[in-house]
């Protein structure tokens, strides 16, 4: 990755779980951070069950199998030029909140869905 480190993609309770990220996530934010051309700031990346419970995220989360990314955003200028971005590199599942965009594409779930927080 250009413009990341694997470890910013670590459940804060599990330093390396970051690894467990998949390939192609990683080289799908890579790509948008360079179209994006300024940083992005990575909220979640992989989540331990633990974490994942403690952030009330859903039992089925992709984070917890390395699929999906939380990140942060907290303008709508920027959310629409990265929510476009995100799109164009493939991602096919966005959930919109006020301060972060969650991106995915997790094999076992709905493709080309945006949902709001």
């Amino acid at each position: 990755m250009k413009h990341f480190k694997i470890s910013e993609f670590d459940s804060p309770d599990e330093v390396g779980s970051g690894e467990r990220m998949n390939d192609d996530v990683l080289k799908m934010i890579d790509q948008a951070r360079e179209l994006f051309g300024k940083p992005i700031r990575i909220n979640s990346g992989v989540r331990t069950i633990a974490h994942n419970d403690k952030v009330g995220g859903s039992k089925s989360s992709s984070h917890l199998k390395g699929y999906a990314i939380d990140v942060s955003c907290d303008n709508s200028a920027d959310r629409f030029r990265l929510v476009e971005i995100l799109m164009l590199v493939g991602f096919n599942r966005l959930g919109i909140a006020k301060t972060f965009i969650h991106v995915d594409n997790d094999p076992d779930k709905s493709k080309n869905v945006i949902w709001v927080y």
